[in-house]
């Protein structure tokens, strides 16, 4: 949540601030600003809105310094408006700040402020941080910041200027992601590599409690404790084209289009000569039968692939698996041993509430396995064990390729396990690997077929509140169907196993209520066709998604039929969501909603 930007060089600020900012839109924001040093004076302009509001403004103002920092907020304390809105300036007007995360501590640090003589005008944590840091300084700013970072509590990715340093400024963080991408006359710090991508590939990723100088020809790093680190550059391998549309009308229907090639990246480096070989995981036979339980845990998206990975793993591994939000996991002081193993799953590699519960995890003497998109990330680094999903920058809100190869790589795992722990055979294991190695082609058969779930959308986008049931992994599947809808249409919606509806939620179903039915599950495919019946006695309009060898008969039973290639039943997931995230992308679209960056949201969540 919130992007942060900035830069000192020898080009003009403002230019590099909001194009940075521009690629951190994803991320979600409801206002946006910029401070400058400009000959040793401070100039902010800040507004609540879109980042062209930001612009319009500054077409105004003539402001050619040469640094400068730059926020997008997405508000925690205090209602989206100008004077909430970052940077924040210290009493005097000699500091500026920036400030990703929450300040745990701030109504303290406020009260102590106040009796000091310091006034606040805003309803924010960060303009704490500002006031806090003109007390701490007399002369030397990294001296300052370092005061600060001792008092406060919380997560934090900051930037401070000060205007009397008109050639430096310094950043820091706390379980807040902050990168610095080192140029040649010029130096960035960005919440998020695509933000400066443009200008450099040599980046550094700062560690929790460290703070950075930079000038234009330097960036020193030094520790807590104030002596200085030696950082290795990150080479960033990936083109700046691939945080671009691409001449797609939205990110997330490019990022739809991407998941069979993603899907084959995370997929064959991993299969080789018919093997197994799942780099960066080192957990032996030895490990996996000494193994009393597994536990998944992740956020939205990503934990709803964990619901998939359980009943994968339970059913190839012979392992008890338990799936939680990360969110509830550390609050409920979970019962974990030694003998047990966490996969942590996360796009970012930096949900705040996910690297929680790792640690959590890891406390208890629990093993580590990530499953993570982003190298180097906080998550990826605390892990004992890591296996990198490639699905490259993903700039719409809403996930799509990053879940698909979030279940790639859990049916990998699940597969490793189990020829180790030797409950599954080596034919058994080659033949899901053939199933696997075929869903890419089956994506891109759907893709080209998306017309009929447009014309769907087209009839019902009007919906006041549409449900999901399914049943097994097709119940797993509803839940992030369901999710998808909400986040970008805003319509009402539920996920329930069809089981359940017997048991209440019925009685909510009337004449036209729209009802989505994922039936991909062979061995459960006669109980969901009694499920449809009952809701279509009742008046419901049914989609029904399922193989091409059900279409037939699901035809008498339902309004409609989405289907997917013959594939496996066990690999379903992996084919059968992307038309459900295409009925969310319609849906929305139908309404006029902002696809990519919708209300609320936020791409990467790092607070808690």
């Amino acid at each position: 949540m919130c992007g942060i930007v900035g830069y000192i060089g020898m080009k003009k600020a403002i230019p590099v601030l909001l194009n940075g900012l521009s690629k951190l839109e994803y991320r979600g924001y409801d206002s946006a600003g910029i401070a400058i040093n400009e000959d040793g004076r401070l100039r902010v302009e800040k507004c609540k809105g879109r980042l062209s509001s930001l612009e319009e403004r500054l077409k105004t103002e003539k402001l050619d310094g040469v640094m400068g920092i730059g926020h997008t907020r997405w508000a925690t304390h205090g209602e989206p408006n100008d004077i909430n809105s970052h940077p924040h300036i210290s009493q005097s007007g000699e500091i500026a700040v920036v400030h990703n995360g929450i300040i745990e501590n701030y109504i303290q640090l406020k009260e102590f402020l106040a009796e000091n003589g310091y006034v606040f005008k805003s309803d924010t944590d960060t303009e704490v941080v500002a006031h806090l840091v003109e007390y701490y300084y007399k002369g030397d700013l990294l001296e300052a910041v370092m005061k600060v970072i001792d008092e406060i509590e919380g997560s934090y990715a900051l930037g401070v200027l000060c205007k009397d340093d008109s050639d430096m400024f310094v950043c820091a963080r706390k379980d807040s992601p902050l990168v610095i991408g080192l140029g040649n006359g010029e130096n960035f710090i960005a919440s998020d590599i695509p933000a400066i991508l443009e200008y450099t590939r040599d980046i550094y990723i700062l560690e929790d409690k460290e703070v950075a100088v930079l000038t234009k020809d330097s960036v020193k790093v030094f520790n807590s404790l104030g002596a200085p680190v030696k950082k290795e550059i990150f080479k960033v391998d990936w083109d700046v084209e691939a945080a671009e549309k691409g001449g797609f009308e939205h990110f997330m229907m490019k990022e739809m289009y991407e998941e069979p090639k993603v899907i084959r990246d995370t997929f064959n480096p991993r299969v080789k000569n018919g093997e197994l070989v799942l780099d960066n995981i080192n957990i032996t036979k030895e490990d996996i039968e000494k193994l009393q339980k597994i536990h998944i845990v992740a956020c939205g998206t990503a934990y709803h692939a964990g619901v998939v990975g359980k009943y994968i793993i339970e059913k190839l591994c012979r392992i008890s698996v338990e799936v939680d939000v990360a969110s509830e996991f550390r609050y409920r002081d979970p019962l974990i041993t030694d003998k047990e193993l966490t996969i942590i799953i996360s796009q970012s590699g930096e949900t705040l509430d996910t690297l929680f519960a790792l640690r959590e995890a890891k406390k208890k003497g629990s093993r580590i396995v990530s499953i993570v998109n982003v190298v180097g990330s906080s998550i990826a680094r605390s892990s004992d064990d890591v296996l990198y999903t490639w699905a490259g920058p993903e700039i719409a809100v809403a996930s799509t390729k990053a879940y698909n190869t979030q279940l790639t790589a859990l049916y990998l795992i699940a597969l490793d396990f189990g020829l180790k722990k030797g409950t599954i055979s080596k034919q058994e294991a080659d033949e899901i690997l053939s199933s696997l190695r075929e869903i890419p082609s089956g994506i891109e058969a759907i893709l080209e077929d998306k017309e009929s779930i447009q014309k769907f959308a087209h009839r019902h986008y009007n919906a006041k509140s549409i449900f999901f049931i399914g049943r097994s992994l097709d119940y797993a599947l509803s839940m992030e169907g369901s999710l998808k809808l909400k986040e970008i249409s805003y319509i009402h919606s539920e996920a329930y196993a069809g089981g359940e509806l017997k048991h209440g939620t019925i009685a909510l179903i009337e004449k036209g209520t729209l009802v989505v039915c994922p039936m991909t599950q062979d061995a459960l495919f006669d109980k969901m066709v009694s499920n449809i019946r009952e809701v279509k006695a009742r008046g419901a309009v049914v989609l029904a998604i399922t193989q091409n060898r059900h279409k037939e008969e699901l035809e008498k039973t339902t309004d409609l039929v989405l289907t997917i290639p013959d594939v496996d039943s066990l690999v379903s997931p992996v084919l059968a969501v992307t038309p459900l995230q295409l009925f969310a992308y319609y849906m929305a679209l139908e309404k006029g909603c902002d696809v990519d960056k919708p209300r609320n949201l936020a791409k990467s969540v790092t607070v808690e």
